[in-house]
């Protein structure tokens, strides 16, 4: 998308780049790992000037057995509650802070749709972040369409570890696309 000054707007710009820059400041690294975001939370980071001193990597796990093998989720948990679970995401962004060496782990599971899965309704998210600082998880519930739940994940995520970088666990949900915390 272009902008009139010629300049290329970058979704998720503006929220990537404050977590980009606190962790600079720190002298601290991320890792992400994702699900139904397929990528979107590392594309949204890695689009910003100077990342390559914080941004350690990540792992897209859309399969449940990958989130166990890759992540190192605990198979009995995923076995008892789904991969779409406020716990499944904990242990994604801790799985991703240890495996890629991250001070910081971001991650993303959830429904995008069309359909629901497992029990749980399109448009349920949960998001969380690993670090120095502990851990925190956040319940989202995003919607009409994937491409909102989608996006609207990023967005959380970047909130959320916006937050914890600010001291602010507790810190408002912010932001379109229809989003509300439970």
């Amino acid at each position: 998308m272009s902008t009139n000054s010629g300049e290329v707007s970058v979704p998720f710009g503006t929220e990537a780049a404050a977590v980009v820059h606190a962790l600079v400041e720190r002298d601290q690294t991320l890792a992400v790992v994702e699900s139904l975001t397929g990528g979107l939370l590392a594309a949204a980071i890695v689009e910003i000037a100077g990342v390559s001193a914080v941004f350690r990597g990540g792992l897209v796990v859309y399969a449940t057995e990958l989130k166990e093998s890759l992540a190192g989720v605990p198979g009995d948990l995923l076995a008892e509650r789904g991969p779409v679970d406020p716990d499944v995401a904990v242990a994604l962004a801790e799985g991703g802070r240890r495996r890629c060496g991250a001070d910081w782990g971001l991650a993303t599971t959830g429904v995008a749709g069309p359909e629901p899965q497992g029990g749980k309704p399109v448009g349920l998210v949960y998001v969380a972040v690993a670090g120095p600082e502990g851990t925190d998880v956040r319940e989202l519930v995003f919607g009409p369409g994937r491409h909102a739940v989608r996006s609207g994940a990023v967005r959380g995520a970047l909130h959320l570890i916006a937050d914890q970088l600010r001291g602010d666990p507790a810190g408002a949900v912010r932001g379109g696309d229809g989003a509300h915390a439970r």
